[in-house]
């Protein structure tokens, strides 16, 4: 049996667009967060992020 010894809740990794006016947005997926990139011209850097 494997054993999950760390006790811990397990983390969900998100997608976190970091916009240039300091707005910060969190998207379940990649593209999701691609394309409200492009929705704001192409603005801001997506990063990966836990949650």
């Amino acid at each position: 049996m494997a054993c999950n010894c760390g006790g811990g809740s397990p983390q969900t990794m998100v997608y976190q667009l970091n916009l240039p006016d300091g707005t910060v947005r969190q998207y379940v997926t990649y593209q999701e967060a691609l394309a409200a990139q492009h929705r704001e011209g192409g603005a801001g850097t997506i990063t990966i992020v836990s949650r």
